[in-house]
């Protein structure tokens, strides 16, 4: 048996199997409108960074305007802290913060460009990504359509995109001249987004995020 002073020496040194250093993973989730994808998870801790983008489909360079013709949807790339949440725990808050019974879109944006997935990037993550979806349809009560699918090539969105329910920057909208960040939360309002994953989820919905659906 280790003394205490061994077992104290293993964790400064990391060497235990008790070591809290930081383990990077990353994670790809399609869940509608890539901003409030990154609105949410952003909130949570253990998260690092969430990178707008596009993956899932076959065609090079994919942008703004040409990625739903490329058969990409609208994606995340979420950067995280495994030793502070798990990725099957993350993918757990990111099916409800969506509209899981919906595979032809999310909210009021349509087709595939906008269609869920959760984009597994190796056969771990695949297994982990399955066992929290079996759950939340046991949560849930009814079948989720929400796939799991192999990633691909992750295509970061613009720079314009990155932010931009919390930039400042002000922009020309359908809500007028705004900042972009007065105009996300307009969209999203518009949109219904938070209304339909409460009906759907009930005491479920946005759990596990800090503050829900803000």
């Amino acid at each position: 048996m280790k003394t205490l002073a061994v077992l104290m020496a293993g964790l400064a040194l990391g060497t235990t199997g008790l070591s809290v250093a930081a383990k990077a993973e990353t994670a790809i989730f399609a869940g509608g409108c890539f901003w409030c994808v990154e609105s949410d998870l952003e909130k949570l801790p253990g998260v690092r960074d969430v990178v707008s983008g596009y993956a899932g489909g076959k065609s090079q360079n994919p942008t703004y305007k040409t990625y739903i013709d490329g058969g990409h949807r609208e994606v995340v790339k979420v950067d995280f802290d495994e030793s502070k949440i798990s990725y099957k725990d993350l993918t757990a808050v990111f099916l409800r913060t969506i509209d899981v019974t919906d595979a032809g879109g999310q909210f009021c944006d349509r087709g595939r460009g906008y269609s869920s997935a959760i984009h597994s990037l190796n056969d771990a993550q695949a297994k982990a990504a399955k066992t929290a979806v079996a759950d939340a349809e046991k949560a849930l009560g009814r079948k989720i359509v929400t796939p799991v699918e192999g990633a691909g090539k992750f295509w970061p969105a613009e720079d314009y995109h990155q932010g931009y329910y919390k930039s400042e920057e002000r922009t020309l909208t359908r809500f007028g001249y705004v900042t972009r960040a007065k105009a996300y939360k307009g969209y999203r309002k518009a949109c219904g987004r938070d209304q339909t994953v409460k009906r759907i989820w009930g005491g479920e919905a946005y759990k596990g995020l800090p503050k829900a659906g803000s």
